[in-house]
């Protein structure tokens, strides 16, 4: 049986998502993983780090301060420092840390003075910690740091490690309630796309589709919209990777990503429609983006290596660009969880020469992206899935096996005008098709020269 999909609510009838069995895997998972380490204690300032061992939130508008921070010394519990009232809120809903939930605020990035002395009063609170255990002469782990706080921990006494593979490593594979977390968090963007199909039509503006995604997913019970990528028209390639105030056109190619967290947990997820009909270049474009993921998709079972499955991506050169820098997170592949992007990175700049394996229980998201022949059209289309004991389950179930047509269907007095027609609408006619004009033929040139040089590219 594959993941299951709940309602967002707990019930006593069924049983849906343990969060104290969630709580105690994830917190047991890395304690087992710090013990195995050469680090005496873990420090955590980021936000999703800090969730995954200490089951707290206190809301995403914190999660770029680096004010709050977590301490996990070997073989004991974790001890949080949190932003001020939220340490006394802890200690009465959160019973799992009760008194080790304490005040404790670093320099808000650098908006408290230095003279006020806080990056120094982070260093001590750890140091008091690791002397009372005896873990003072050990390294201790960090994820990520403020320069102030750093230089602090050395003046302490303390040698500062990278904590963030461990993190990472933690993190890679995914409890059974994480997996229902993460597949919940799909079905509610199952429902915006839904949604989405159903709204745009020409004079809708990007910004509007944002707005309209967030609030079902807000309406659904989304913690956090991260973010709604929507990009139509000649902003298809190259992909800006922000949305703007333009308005879809009839015959627009538009593709979005939803990113969005439930209980902590999140979406990367690409979707690409036509808007009223699509022309021969973006239906070719479109099959030839989902070729590429279909034959990723099918590679994936573990034991495989992510450097397995990125050879079988095209080669930057092959679309447009000039080097695997250039073409970066355009062919993909990233670990999903509390955050984007964890482990494992599917890449040709990283993959093919460090190689991860892949293995049962992992989610992560592979998308691809490819450019169409008229020079300003794209697709790009994002599955996410479950590594399964004999391959993977796909948990993002809007429709993409074809590309997608959205907006009210035109009749003319013949009968229902194509789905597949040049935005241009002379080159539709039988006179078009015979003689194209010479602007059309130099647009025609100027859309196929990526193609040229790919070929040339690959013929080298």
């Amino acid at each position: 049986m594959g993941p299951k999909t709940y309602g967002t609510m707990g019930v006593d009838w069924e049983e849906r998502v343990e969060f104290e069995r969630l709580r105690t895997q994830r917190l047991t998972r890395i304690k087992r993983l710090l013990a195995e380490s050469e680090m005496g204690a873990l420090l955590c300032f980021d936000m999703n780090n800090i969730r995954y061992i200490t089951a707290t939130h206190i809301g995403t508008w914190a999660m770029d301060k680096v004010a709050r921070f977590s301490l996990l010394p070997q073989n004991d519990e974790p001890i949080l420092w949190d932003f001020g009232s939220a340490a006394r809120h802890h200690q009465l809903y959160a019973p799992w840390l009760g008194e080790r939930s304490r005040a404790g605020i670093s320099t808000q990035r650098g908006a408290m003075a230095p003279e006020a002395g806080r990056a120094e009063d982070v260093a001590r609170k750890i140091r008091i910690e690791l002397e009372e255990r005896g873990l003072l002469g050990s390294p201790l782990g960090v994820d990520v740091i403020e320069l102030p706080v750093l230089f602090a921990l050395q003046k302490e006494g303390i040698t500062v490690v990278d904590g963030q593979q461990l993190m990472q490593q933690a993190r890679i594979i995914k409890t059974v309630d994480e997996i229902t977390l993460l597949n919940t968090a799909c079905m509610m963007v199952d429902a915006a796309y839904d949604e989405l199909y159903r709204f745009m039509r020409p004079g809708v503006r990007e910004n509007e589709c944002v707005g309209l995604v967030s609030k079902v997913l807000y309406d659904l019970g989304s913690e956090h919209v991260e973010g709604v990528n929507a990009i139509s028209g000649e902003r298809c390639s190259p992909h800006p990777h922000v949305f703007s105030d333009r308005a879809l056109r009839p015959g627009d190619p538009a593709y979005f990503d939803i990113l969005h967290s439930y209980n902590g947990y999140r979406t990367c997820y690409y979707r690409t429609f036509a808007v009223g009909s699509a022309s021969q270049a973006q239906v070719d474009a479109y099959k030839k983006c989902r070729e590429i993921l279909d034959t990723a998709i099918a590679m994936i079972r573990p034991g495989v290596t992510t450097g397995e499955v990125v050879a079988t991506f095209p080669k930057a050169p092959e679309f447009g660009f000039q080097d695997e820098e250039a073409a970066f997170a355009l062919q993909y592949g990233h670990g999903v969880g509390l955050s984007i992007w964890e482990k494992p990175i599917f890449s040709r700049l990283v993959s093919l020469d460090h190689p991860e394996e892949i293995k049962e229980g992992m989610v992560f998201a592979l998308e691809t992206f490819w450019p169409a022949s008229d020079g300003w059209s794209a697709a790009r289309i994002e599955e996410q899935l479950i590594v399964t004991a004999t391959g993977c389950e796909v948990i993002t179930r809007f429709p993409a096996e074809d590309l997608l047509v959205a907006g009210v269907r035109y009749y003319t007095a013949t009968g229902p005008l194509s789905t597949v027609r040049d935005t241009q609408s002379h080159r539709n006619t039988e006179a078009g098709r015979r003689a194209p004009t010479p602007a059309t033929a130099q647009s025609n040139s100027h859309g196929n020269s990526h193609s040229a040089k790919a070929h040339a590219s690959k013929a080298r």
